[in-house]
């Protein structure tokens, strides 16, 4: 066996260091036939660091799995009993806080008088710090950028999403409390407290990360967290045309549509990609218009310089200073937008919404959550409801009907996929209903590949819709061919 290969040894040899370091010099005497003493110490030096991490040997043993856990524990407890109030002081910046903590740690970990191999010792400070500073065991997913969604139902059970697919990990927290360590965190950094008078919130994380965490009496099986992670990189039409989110003939009438400032309702259920969309749709809004947005948690990523965005407020410990996203849009009215971009609207703002939409506010957009184009139709009218006026249904529909032009709905596919299923176009009323005409459809009769994908795309009905007509008068063109209507005159 040649020198590379008895080295390969030791790499996976699970015995002691003097074993190792045994067979090291066997090896090396096999390939020269000598070992002298001079040339033994090179050795010793140049691989000695090299099989304390190949090997992760202590001195003596390994230290178990087990032993390393209860370590983490007692220098997790020892350390926040060292730093006190510090690990909340507002005025440490994050770096300096950081390093302060790292070096108590040292101190900790060395008092402890537990040998550890370089990489185990190196292990026990990152996941300890991720405890004290961070989000815990759960802060790999969230540096992670193929993770899109992390779920802790419990302590012990936490799923992630990846490429629109839910899993089960192997990742546990020590306990209840370690969690709701964690979740108080969060919270604090935000200004927020959760405690049993006040058990449920919601919250952002500094880089727009939406949390939502629960804790008994409400959760039942202990603390539970909810984290949305906000995309870095803004999702561009061109990409989810890559994706297969949109056709570009969809995707060509959208920008008409937006340019021609129609106001455009974005629907689908949770975690289809709403805001996504609706983030992809602005950017076809000229550089020279005023954007006011309005939202629960600041998620949209506006390119354009000329924007105002407000965000909500919740009421504070006493019950005080709440600011609804109803009482942003009446204020938005009076700061002179061409384009009021309301996140998502769920209550009583949706009559301001419709009202302005009505009154001079032409282009602007909105997501509602709702299942199909219809059911976005009915969603609006409930919503309008909630605002507490004593308004007739029809009187609701007719303002539904005249402010809204589109609805573009996207939903979420078994195999994980998002897809524009349908752009609608809403046309007026006809009686008590509300007319609503697609102008395309995904089309499922295609199937799905060997690996459950699905084949089919969206395809135009061949019907033009009405609006086109405003096209004309504005100048904007529009390709003939995207409606469909030659496909299907040649069938």
């Amino acid at each position: 066996m040649n020198l590379s290969r008895r080295l390969e040894k030791v790499r996976g040899t699970e015995s002691t260091a003097p074993a190792a370091e045994a067979e090291l010099q066997n090896a090396f005497m096999s390939a020269t036939g000598t070992l002298e003493p001079a040339t033994l110490g090179r050795i010793h030096e140049a691989k000695s660091a090299e099989i304390a991490e190949v090997v992760e040997l202590t001195p003596t043993a390994a230290v178990a799995s087990g032993a390393l856990s209860a370590l983490k524990e007692r220098a997790s407890q020892a350390l926040y009993e060292r730093l006190g109030a510090r690990i909340t002081d507002s005025s440490l910046e994050e770096a300096e806080l950081h390093q302060y903590v790292k070096d108590e740690l040292k101190i900790v970990v060395d008092e402890e008088q537990v040998p550890l191999t370089s990489t185990e010792r190196q292990r026990l400070i990152r996941e300890i710090i991720d405890d004290v500073l961070g989000h815990g065991p759960i802060q790999r997913f969230l540096d992670d950028p193929s993770i899109s969604e992390v779920m802790v139902n419990r302590f012990d059970q936490v799923y992630v999403e990846r490429a629109g697919k839910l899993t089960l990990t192997d990742t546990k927290f020590a306990s209840d409390d370690a969690l709701r360590r964690v979740i108080e965190r969060i919270v604090s950094k935000v200004g927020r407290r959760i405690d049993e008078s006040s058990p449920l919130v919601d919250a952002r994380l500094a880089d727009g990360s939406r949390v939502n965490a629960i804790i008994p009496p409400l959760a039942v099986n202990g603390p539970a967290l909810t984290i949305r992670k906000f995309g870095g990189d803004a999702l561009t039409v061109q990409k989810l045309i890559g994706f297969g989110s949109l056709s570009p003939e969809m995707a060509e009438l959208l920008q008409a549509c937006v340019l021609a400032r129609m106001n455009i309702i974005v629907s689908g259920g949770t975690g289809t990609g709403k805001t996504t969309l609706l983030n992809a749709l602005s950017s076809f809004i000229p550089a020279s218009d005023r954007i006011v947005t309005i939202e629960d948690a600041v998620e949209l990523q506006l390119q354009q310089d000329h924007v105002v965005r407000l965000e909500s407020r919740p009421a504070n410990i006493e019950g005080k200073g709440e600011v609804a996203i109803r009482d942003l849009v009446r204020n938005s009215l009076r700061m002179r937008p061409d384009r009021i971009v309301v996140g998502e609207v769920r209550g009583g703002e949706c009559l301001d919404m419709l009202q302005a939409m009505n009154t001079g506010h032409d282009g602007s957009l909105s997501t509602v959550h709702a299942n199909s184009p219809r059911d976005a139709i009915a969603r609006l009218e409930t919503l309008v409801l909630m605002a507490g006026m004593d308004l007739p249904l029809r009187a609701v529909r007719e303002q539904v009907a005249s402010a809204v032009n589109l609805i573009v709905h996207i939903s979420r596919l078994r195999d994980g996929t998002r897809r524009v299923t349908h752009i609608t176009e809403v046309q007026g009323m006809e009686g008590e209903i509300v007319t609503l005409q697609d102008a395309f459809v995904f089309d499922y009769s295609a199937g799905v590949d060997a690996s459950g994908r699905f084949l089919g795309k969206p395809i135009p009905t061949g019907v033009r819709p009405r609006f086109t007509d405003r096209f004309i008068e504005l100048g904007i063109h529009v390709s003939p061919h995207i409606f469909g209507a030659d496909q299907i005159r040649g069938r």
